[in-house]
């Protein structure tokens, strides 16, 4: 080992032993609550075929992108309530708040709906904040952000209206979309308080349910916190016939963009129908811990990113 690596290690020490205690008092939160803590496989046949994620192949198999399809048959399977640390890999995410090989936490309950996921996000981080900071205030890259409850929440359809002027359902658009949302709408968000973004165009939630009284909009919704992407909640689909028709377009469009092929995931579609109505959301632990680090990039809270393996 260089000396330069043995200081850059050094230096994180602080920042993993933070790590560590986020990790402490998440599974206190959730032990609270009455879920179970559940571990799925890494390494499995097919992952759920989705345009904009790109899988690491392992001798024939794949790595899991995300513990999402196994945790939903562990659903239809009557547990109730559950959460996981998921080990994640995507090929090609790497930048200041990507790496290839990262960690979501994803939890599920049954009867729950997109709002009962955002709920229990906002839950969780002002939990973490009063046992790590003794209060719900966050320091953040030199703003202050107050994690009081409940937090702001704005539609995708008034986001977009007020921040880029135009409206993602009537035109849809999904290019345009991403650059915009980065590009003017998160940073429209108020700086000092958490927002959720609700309401997605329908095909941009390919596993969300859509709402009854506007099919056009899916029951999906998303946190930012202090400009940072922080958690994508679903109401799940349970239609196991509506899932596969999403998927077989999802396959024929990475077939057609890329040449790549993508299978079809029939275990999970298999246990779907016996999935009862549930609330899932994916929420990433480097960013959260980013946040209670005070860092400014992924590569502060991880001692070995892609680049010092």
């Amino acid at each position: 080992m260089t000396r330069a690596e043995s200081q850059r290690l050094a230096r994180l020490r602080p920042k993993l032993e933070r790590r560590a205690l986020v990790y402490h008092h998440t599974r206190e939160f959730f032990r609270k609550k009455g879920f179970l803590e559940v571990e799925t496989p890494l390494r499995i046949p097919e992952v759920a075929p989705e345009q904009h994620i790109v899988p690491i192949g392992s001798e024939g198999w794949f790595l899991s992108t995300s513990p999402e399809l196994h945790m939903k048959r562990l659903l239809a399977s009557g547990y109730d309530k559950i959460f996981q640390f998921g080990r994640c890999f995507r090929r090609g995410e790497r930048g200041r708040w990507h790496n290839p090989e990262f960690t979501l936490l994803e939890w599920y309950r049954q009867s729950g709906d997109y709002r009962q996921m955002i709920s229990d996000a906002s839950e969780l981080v002002a939990f973490l904040a009063e046992r790590l900071m003794g209060s719900r205030c966050l320091h953040y890259q030199g703003q202050v952000i107050d994690l009081s409850l409940p937090w702001l929440e704005i539609t995708v359809g008034e986001a977009f209206h007020l921040c880029a002027g135009w409206d993602p359902v009537a035109s849809p658009d999904p290019v345009r979309f991403d650059d915009d949302l980065v590009g003017l709408v998160m940073p429209g968000f108020p700086k000092d308080r958490p927002v959720a973004l609700l309401d997605y165009p329908a095909a941009l939630g390919s596993l969300a349910r859509l709402k009854p009284d506007d099919p056009q909009l899916a029951e999906r919704a998303e946190v930012f916190i202090g400009g940072l992407e922080l958690a994508n909640a679903f109401s799940e689909l349970v239609d196991a016939g509506e899932q596969e028709r999403r998927f077989r377009a999802e396959i024929e469009q990475i077939k057609c963009d890329t040449g790549r092929k993508a299978a079809m995931p029939r275990k999970f579609l298999r246990a779907l129908g016996d999935m009862p109505p549930s609330g899932g959301i994916a929420l990433g632990m480097d960013r959260l811990v980013m946040l209670f680090c005070d860092a400014a990039s992924i590569d502060e809270v991880l001692p070995f990113t892609v680049d010092d393996i």
